[in-house]
């Protein structure tokens, strides 16, 4: 078992270097860098070429590409992020002030999400072929054939411009958090539900069903068990255990879907520094931030895998054949 985590672990991490250096050589193939985006910005016009070799030199841009990207990396390792090449604030500052709002949002929406995905599936799965499944089956289909961002404008509209119920945009003030003003927060975490639940749901549903026709538990309907007792009892382990990926999967899609929603809704969180930062060629910044937002997406996954071997011996057996 420990054999196996190990090599989940280094699997991961090998991961991480390449997000690393795939976001390095991708910035290395733009058309331009800091240097001209500050001089640019600051003098109204194009550069002379001894300016850019001069601020290229003073913000390490003059180095071989190996070289930076070396340095980027150890410092890393230690902890350290760097600094922003535009604003010169470190990148680690910048980061907690954005990510704090997004980490609000992503928390938020999976403390609802998961529940809400489990519960329907599986009342889903458990009445396969009524009308209920129908119903629900349904809506999370169409729900998911469309695009998130369209259910949002489609709220703006209706909730905010309509009714006047809730604001259209998610502004904060400086200095106050996303708890101290919770109705900003209404329509955007309503709008990654929509996007995110329809595909966990019909997973579930399908894993429901499977067990539902399973002899077992034919059997224990014969012994009198029922109900509610069968459903949480007997039904749901197996078909929750066979459906973690797809549930881990929707919270690893919440990193995307939460930079969709930030820019909708113009709420103050990482993805508008993180475009702002890509923008203006800042490449600590960009950087540092890919490769923590790969690690979370890793993270998640390799607590789905932990939480499968807890809870499917099929899994921990087939993690030791694995081994052998």
């Amino acid at each position: 078992m420990i054999a196996y985590i190990a090599r989940r672990v280094g699997g991961g991490i090998g991961v991480l270097f390449a997000v690393a250096l795939v976001v390095f050589c991708l910035f290395e193939a733009l058309d331009s860098d800091a240097a001209t985006v500050l001089l640019s910005r600051d003098g109204g016009g194009d550069p002379t070429p001894e300016q850019l070799t001069t601020l290229r030199a003073e913000l390490g841009l003059d180095r071989p590409a190996p070289v930076r990207f070396a340095e980027w990396l150890f410092a890393f390792l230690q902890g350290d992020f760097g600094h922003s090449l535009i604003s010169g604030r470190p990148v680690s500052d910048v980061l907690l002030g954005r990510a704090t709002n997004s980490v609000t949002l992503a928390l938020l929406t999976a403390a609802l999400l998961l529940p809400l995905a489990l519960a329907l599936g599986l009342v889903a799965g458990a009445r396969a072929g009524t009308r209920t499944d129908r119903v629900i089956s349904a809506v999370a289909l169409a729900a998911e054939s469309v695009p998130s961002f369209v259910f949002g404008v489609l709220l703006v509209a209706t909730v905010s411009l309509t009714l006047h119920l809730l604001p259209a945009v998610s502004l904060l003030p400086s200095g106050m958090n996303a708890w101290q003003r919770p109705e900003i927060l209404v329509l955007p975490v309503t709008c990654l539900l929509i996007g995110l639940a329809p595909h966990p749901v019909r997973m579930v549903r399908a894993q429901t069903a499977e067990v539902m026709a399973g002899n077992y538990i034919r059997t224990a309907r014969l012994n009198g068990i029922g109900g509610l007792r069968l459903l949480l009892r007997h039904v749901a382990p197996n078909a929750v255990s066979a459906s973690v990926y797809p549930l881990a999967g929707s919270v690893v899609g919440l990193i995307g879907g939460v930079a969709v929603v930030e820019t909708l809704f113009n709420y103050p969180g990482l993805s508008q520094e993180l475009l702002r930062a890509i923008s203006a060629r800042d490449f600590p910044f960009v950087q540092s931030a890919a490769v923590l937002m790969a690690a979370v997406g890793i993270a998640i996954y390799l607590i789905a895998d932990l939480l499968t071997l807890l809870v499917s011996p099929r899994a921990r057996q087939l993690a030791l054949t694995e081994r052998a």
